[in-house]
């Protein structure tokens, strides 16, 4: 008679704190149990949270004190699993390396806990969480076996984007499969981490090492990751277990709702550009572009033949006029219209360029409110069938699936 194992991804969101959210995962273990699941995965980042809309006050070359502060709160967020900044591989998983005198274990208990559900439960965990190791923060996967603990732990390759500013690379030496053994079959498991697994070669070093259930914790909800997910499952004959937040705005962490975090802030330079003093000797705003008050004509481009903004010419009582003198029938005038990026949109006269100018203010400091209900992630969770049949999901907008 041939042996089933029951496979489950939980679709669930960080919670304000990371011990609630631990809390959270140990009812979603314990829910498991209860509907006969060997094997659960949680999505990317879920202890420690993804910090989905938060730019920590970064611009090139500068950053702002309040996004400083918002960056302090995520990294205590963040669990240290008491690995090193380098990652010590096997010492970790088998509880090698140095406790401190008086301590019961390295870290701050979070990996000892989640052995503690996973044995209670009986429930296989891989789950997403970012790691605190040195003065760093790490994307990371965890797997925990109920009988053994933990089996071992990945770091992110490679963070994506923006993610470079706040997390670490990770060692390729952790793209190493996990063998284990639930319900009497014989299993090789490997989680490629979001945009991993776009990557053809990281792939293939875990088709390489014969996996069976690949895993996919992830942060994108788009429509194309299902196509993706089947595609891998099609090149591994795995089964792909991939699982995502889905998520609210009014539920994101406090640190990323925090009111200390002010909008207008965020991005402004601090010390490298200093504003320009005006003629009364206050300082004039940074971005501010003094708007002409009469229509600008624009100049022919001779090799192309297309309109283009003649240049302008500031006189002493700041009116601005052209040195191209006017041609009739040959030219039409115009309204500047200053948008982001010192780009400007050229508008025919005798448009409503006022209602134009109303909508997108020059110093473009206001922003159109969010609904609290809006979806920062739609989720998108599923588990693919070695043909790259879809056995479950994708579950779209359901925040505790």
């Amino acid at each position: 008679m041939p042996k089933r194992l029951t496979l489950a991804v939980a679709q669930a969101h960080t919670q304000p704190t990371t011990s609630a959210t631990l809390s959270d995962l140990s009812d979603k273990a314990h829910e498991a149990t209860s509907k006969g699941v060997h094997l659960l995965l949680f999505p990317e980042a879920y202890l420690g949270g993804y910090p989905r809309t938060c730019n920590f006050g970064a611009a090139v070359g500068s950053r702002s004190e309040e996004g400083r502060e918002q960056y302090l709160q995520y990294f205590h967020n963040a669990v240290d699993l008491g690995d090193t900044p380098r990652g010590a591989g096997d010492d970790w998983t088998a509880k090698r390396l140095e406790v401190a005198k008086g301590k019961e274990y390295r870290g701050d208990g979070t990996r000892e806990e989640l052995e503690a559900v996973a044995r209670e439960t009986g429930v296989f965990l891989v789950v997403g969480v970012v790691e605190r190791a040195g003065g760093s923060l790490y994307c990371s996967v965890v797997y925990v076996c109920p009988k053994e603990g933990c089996l071992g732990k990945r770091r992110k390759v490679m963070p994506t984007g923006s993610e470079r500013l706040i997390w670490a690379q990770g060692s390729p030496s952790t793209l190493k499969a996990i063998g284990t053994s639930i319900q009497g079959i014989e299993l090789t498991l490997a989680a490629a981490i979001c945009w991993e697994n776009y990557m053809p070669l990281l792939r293939y070093s875990l088709y390489s090492q014969n996996v069976n259930v690949y895993l996919a914790p992830t942060a994108d909800a788009r429509d194309t990751w299902l196509p993706l997910m089947r595609t891998i499952a099609c090149e591994s004959r795995a089964y792909v277990m991939s699982a995502n937040q889905c998520v609210r705005r009014r539920n994101l962490p406090p640190w990323i709702r925090g009111t200390s975090v002010k909008e207008e802030a965020i991005g402004q330079p601090k010390d490298e550009d200093t504003p320009e003093k005006a003629a009364d000797g206050t300082h004039s705003p940074s971005n501010q572009v003094n708007m002409p008050e009469t229509p600008q004509p624009l100049a022919v481009d001779k090799a192309l033949g297309i309109p283009t903004p003649s240049p302008l010419r500031i006189s002493s009582d700041s009116q601005a006029t052209s040195p191209v003198k006017e041609r009739t029938n040959r030219r039409r005038s115009s309204n500047l219209l200053p948008i982001p990026d010192n780009h400007f949109l050229a508008l025919p006269a005798g448009s409503a360029v006022e209602d134009v100018k109303s909508e997108h203010n020059s110093d473009w400091k206001a922003s159109p409110p969010h609904s609290e209900d809006e979806f920062i992630s739609r989720g998108g969770s599923c588990i693919i069938g070695p043909a790259g049949e879809v056995l479950a999901g994708p579950l779209w907008e359901v925040e505790d699936g």
